[in-house]
């Protein structure tokens, strides 16, 4: 999708670098002529500094975060018809003569968060730095199949149609890497370009993160989202429509939306077979880094295979795969709903859900592609349209 007008507004959340921040600002106007400054609550009156500058202004009371800073400007940029926010940060370390690379990729991909890759290969990078960006990209990996070299990088361009597609729930920095793992399960894109950056001396720099408390918090976030990962409950999932437009996926629409554009029935069938396999099996988190991992590899059809993944959704393809591997182990199927068979017996249960899933999968696979390459063979002969769509 191309916008009829991309519009972007530059964010600078600004929490106490009264040194900094009127140089990013002008520095900021000469490659965006719409910039915007959160002052999260500052102390230092540096806000004063940029009074004179034609500059739009939030100001909170109070300190609430990078993360509620970064919600408010979309929020307002949204309402003044920006389609994009580009988030730089107001201690210098970013340099705004990137932000046309930045500009340049998200047009390329509107819809997709640009993250600025930071060139990390100056000597004089902290060691720790360096450590918790190859950290924080290995949960990443962990919790979304999906490798992301610098998700700690605050240089970033968002489409402002992300912005309340999911709930977001941390509002400080940690913000930045729950909206980027949760876009991802969602289905949009994140891509990198690499920028500049810029460390001062320990001595001059100016940092507010705290080593226990915001370390505390990240550990946190990261147990939540992996722990979450390996739920076997879907993600809601949106895609982008014919017109560019970001909506929501219904299963169904979409996969009868790409039977009538595929040209290979068969290609979307082993995509849906693929999907819905891997819905059913009872593995929560490794499925869904095998199907995300499957859809690259076998080159499949993404909308279709996450589509079918959602037809295994519980309760009733769990519950198929707890009668059938009750009856592997007893030789009957359960019929006895008590305390006793749900609570008590659960991990028992959870035992047969897993051995009933690898008989069940294979089958609701083979029957879900079957349905899929009739309906996508009749659908492409025109028989429900009203015309041979290979003509």
């Amino acid at each position: 999708m191309m916008f009829k007008t991309f519009k972007p507004l530059v964010v600078i959340p600004l929490y106490n670098h009264a040194g900094m921040i009127k140089r990013v600002v002008e520095e900021s106007l000469l490659y965006c002529k719409d910039v915007m400054v959160v002052d999260d609550g500052s102390t230092d009156f540096g806000i004063h500094n940029i009074e004179k500058l034609p500059v739009n202004i939030i100001h909170f009371n109070k300190n609430k975060g990078k993360g509620a800073a970064i919600i408010a400007a979309a929020e307002w940029a949204i309402e003044n018809k920006f389609t994009h926010i580009i988030t730089i940060d107001a201690d210098g370390q970013h340099f705004p003569h990137d932000i046309p690379r930045l500009v340049e990729a998200s047009e390329a991909s509107p819809n997709s968060i640009i993250i600025g890759k930071r060139k990390f290969e100056n000597p004089d990078i902290p060691a720790s730095l360096k450590f918790g960006r190859k950290f924080s990209g290995f949960w990443a990996k962990v919790q979304t199949s999906k490798t992301i070299m610098d998700i700690q990088s605050g240089y970033r361009v968002y489409p402002l149609s992300i912005f309340g597609k999911f709930k977001i729930y941390t509002r400080r920095f940690t913000f930045e890497i729950e909206i980027i793992i949760k876009a991802l399960w969602a289905g949009f894109k994140v891509e990198e370009a690499e920028v500049d950056v810029h460390y001062p001396h320990k001595d001059e720099s100016v940092s507010h993160f705290k080593a226990f408390k915001d370390n505390a918090r990240l550990s946190i976030l990261n147990t939540y989202l992996t722990i979450r990962a390996m739920l076997p409950v879907p993600h809601r999932k949106y895609i982008e429509n014919k017109k560019g437009k970001i909506v929501s996926l219904n299963p169904f629409k979409v996969i009868v939306e790409q039977m009538k554009d595929e040209k290979n029935p068969f290609h979307l069938a082993a995509s849906a077979a693929w999907g819905s396999f891997w819905g059913t099996i009872a593995l929560p988190g490794i499925r869904a880094m095998i199907l995300l991992f499957g859809v690259g590899w076998f080159n499949l059809n993404r909308a279709v295979a996450f589509s079918a993944d959602k037809l295994a959704m519980p309760p009733f393809i769990p519950f198929i795969c707890i009668q059938v591997g009750y009856f592997i182990r007893h030789g009957k199927f359960l019929t006895e709903v008590s305390w006793q068979k749900v609570g008590v017996e659960f991990f028992q249960r959870v035992w047969e859900w897993i051995l009933g899933s690898i008989v069940v999968a294979p089958v609701f696979a083979l029957l879900v592609g079957c349905v899929v390459f009739v309906i996508g063979h009749i659908l492409r002969k025109g028989f429900i349209y009203g015309s041979k769509m290979d003509k």
